[in-house]
């Protein structure tokens, strides 16, 4: 017992997240980092079982699992090195209502009968306010006759850490499934989000981020990020739909940033600061 005792105390796995707070069905990205101060060079990586995670809430209910995280992926850790794994464990826990959870990594080494679990990393699921909504169609693969597939855009609002209003868009399947939820920026507490949706049911949200500023964000079907600028407000910007059923932004000074998408090459910067392309 006493060799057991000592190896997992050479043998430590710690988790992390970049952020405390998350929306249902927001990806959940993970850091676990594991440090080797055995002696020996450890093998890991070689099936699923090596490394689990768990989840749990603060009244001890375990969080239903459905699927096992992939991490599979074979490396050595000599003695005195560190590894960090990473993942997203979303796709792999129910977590559809608000409250305060914790997450645990367990690493398992076969060689020496040894199970090593982390600490708890608390985080907390947060309902956002709901925005607005509407159904959208996407064409099924194959058959331009066949019935659309429908979906959902929605746009949703959440104090993270009570400090700082972002909005987020989710697209939701027919059935109720939420395909994506994820943050496209922060927001003035006045500003009115202004969607749209044109011909090929593309997301355009116009949105004030800053007090003489707003960020223009396009969103595919598939929950992509594919348009991203930002305006000063020279003039007050907004959406006009052209002849064609698309959307432009009239109105402000485009902003070139280094977070546009698509990325622009940058030569460098005025006597302002601005980058240049």
């Amino acid at each position: 017992m006493f060799s057991l005792c000592r190896l997992s105390a050479q043998v430590s796995v710690k988790v992390s997240t970049d952020q405390d707070e998350f929306l249902p069905g927001e990806a959940l990205p993970v850091a676990a980092r594991i440090v080797n101060r055995s002696g020996q060079t450890l093998k890991l990586g070689q099936d699923n079982s090596w490394l689990k995670f768990s989840i749990e809430a603060r009244d001890g209910y375990v969080v239903f699992q459905t699927g096992d995280v992939p991490v599979n992926h074979e490396f050595t850790l000599e003695s005195s090195e560190r590894a960090t794994v990473r993942a997203n464990l979303a796709p792999y826990f129910h977590l559809p209502r608000a409250g305060h959870y914790f997450i645990r990594a367990t690493v398992t080494i076969p060689e020496w009968n040894l199970q090593v679990t982390s600490d708890p990393k608390p985080f907390d699921v947060i309902q956002g306010a709901k925005l607005w909504e509407q159904d959208f169609g996407v064409p099924r693969s194959g058959s331009s006759n066949a019935e659309p597939e429908m979906r959902k855009y929605a746009l949703q609002e959440a104090n993270y850490l009570h400090s700082q209003l972002t909005l987020y868009v989710q697209v939701t399947e027919s059935t109720g499934k939420i395909n994506k939820v994820f943050p496209i920026g922060r927001m003035l507490s006045f500003s009115q989000p202004e969607p749209e949706v044109d011909r090929v049911s593309n997301l355009h949200v116009l949105y004030q981020n800053g007090p003489r500023m707003f960020r223009y964000t396009v969103i595919n079907p598939n929950g992509d990020i594919i348009l991203r600028q930002t305006y000063d407000v020279t003039t007050r910007p907004r959406l006009m739909r052209d002849a064609d059923g698309n959307f432009n932004v009239v109105g402000g000074a485009r902003r070139i940033t280094h977070d546009d998408v698509p990325p622009l090459a940058f030569t460098g910067t005025n006597a302002s600061g601005t980058p240049q392309p």
